[in-house]
């Protein structure tokens, strides 16, 4: 397994190749959103997986459990992202939601870097030190809460990555890992970080399969019958149907 310095520098060599510098906190859905090669998929799947990755000579495939809260979506995409980008011996990735249990070299790595493109080490290590001012000193819960929201992490992704770091204990960690959304909202943050998708944007597909499937229609080789076919096998109804659809309004 490589080293935490090589995968941070991996992380920020991954950034820099989609576009984004090596310290602001990003917004890793428009990211991967843009990529014209990859597509991906939410899906309400079981509690014990958290994502998986798919990929062969023609496909790029993330799909993300959307029963989970944004902040561990959010992670998952970038974990998802190291696979694609740095593991090149695998077809189909299935990925567990632990991230403490006994796991693979490949799923640890995929940990660490999903850590480090939310989180580069020198951007939470200013974070700390000048907007939170705790050079040296120990975290308290509401500095873990500001972190969390800073960066777009979820609770458990923060108190793993400042324990690596050597910023929590055990101890520390262990009483922080409860009333989590009260923390936050009791600090004037919103509680979409910790919470799921909506039950009506849980099922959804963007990205490539999308506009192959417009391209092929718009080329004349299916018929509109099949191309809304394949959208409705991607969860686009809305595209379908024109379900929640608005007029177009130009600001």
């Amino acid at each position: 397994m490589k080293e935490r310095i090589q995968i941070n520098y991996d992380a920020i060599s991954i950034r820099r190749l989609l576009g984004e510098d090596p310290s602001s906190p990003v917004d890793i859905f428009a990211l991967l959103g843009s990529q014209p090669d990859l597509t991906i998929v939410y899906y309400p799947m079981r509690d014990a997986i958290s994502g998986m990755s798919v990929k062969d000579d023609t496909l790029k495939l993330i799909a993300i459990n959307s029963r989970l809260s944004k902040g561990r979506q959010r992670f998952t995409a970038a974990h998802e992202l190291c696979h694609l980008f740095f593991h090149n011996d695998f077809k189909t990735i299935v990925c567990s939601r632990d991230l403490v249990g006994a796991r693979s070299d490949y799923e640890k790595e995929a940990d660490q870097f999903a850590s480090f493109f939310l989180a580069p080490y020198e951007a939470m290590l200013h974070f700390i030190n000048n907007e939170l001012n705790k050079k040296g000193e120990r975290m308290s819960l509401d500095d873990i809460v500001r972190i969390e929201q800073h960066f777009g992490m979820s609770r458990q992704a923060t108190l793993v990555r400042l324990q690596a770091e050597g910023l929590l204990s055990e101890e520390e960690s262990n009483a922080m890992k409860t009333s989590v959304i009260r923390s936050a909202q009791r600090l004037g943050f919103s509680a979409e970080l910790y919470q799921p998708s909506p039950e009506s944007k849980q099922y959804l597909t963007v990205g490539s399969y999308i506009k192959m499937a417009h391209d092929l229609f718009a080329s004349d080789i299916i018929s509109r019958g099949k191309y809304e076919e394949l959208l409705l096998d991607a969860f686009r109804d809305d595209m379908v149907y024109g379900k929640d659809s608005v007029e177009d309004h130009y600001d």
